[in-house]
């Protein structure tokens, strides 16, 4: 690294410069526990995976398991750029922010009267809408220069 640092030329190519432009650069203390949260969630969503696997009809399960994997993707993803410092995050949580979106609004349109329609409300609220406002905000916030 010494050697490095000593050999090139200042400017283009130098170490920092290149270290920056693979995104190894320290990351700010907000990124790192919106990566955490993002990575949290996609996580979560694995095992949610089998269980709509598990009980729900075939048909039906295909298209929940579906969606779902591609939230947890998107999150995993967005998070795992974030807590590397790649500025590359916003491509992904603007995917999961629009899945996310989707989910809740059709967890709401086909939930039943009663308890179904209470735990969607529910799982909108608690979850699925403050990280979709979480990976928005994300996708659309300027990047640093570096």
């Amino acid at each position: 690294m010494t050697l490095v640092a000593f050999n090139s030329p200042p400017g283009k190519g130098s170490y920092l410069t290149v270290r920056a432009a693979r995104g190894a650069v320290r990351r700010a203390a907000p990124a790192r526990w919106q990566g955490r949260i993002l990575t949290g969630a996609g996580l979560a969503l694995l095992p949610w995976l089998g269980y709509l696997a598990g009980t729900l009809p075939p048909a039906e399960a295909a298209a929940w398991v579906a969606l779902d994997a591609l939230e947890a993707a998107a999150l995993l993803a967005a998070g795992h750029r974030l807590l590397r410092g790649d500025t590359r995050h916003r491509a992904p949580a603007a995917a999961a922010a629009a899945l996310l979106l989707a989910d809740a609004c059709i967890d709401l349109a086909t939930a039943a009267p009663g308890q179904e329609l209470a735990t969607a409300i529910a799982m909108a609220v608690g979850a699925e809408l403050p990280l979709a406002a979480l990976c928005a905000a994300l996708a659309v916030r300027p990047t640093p220069e570096h």
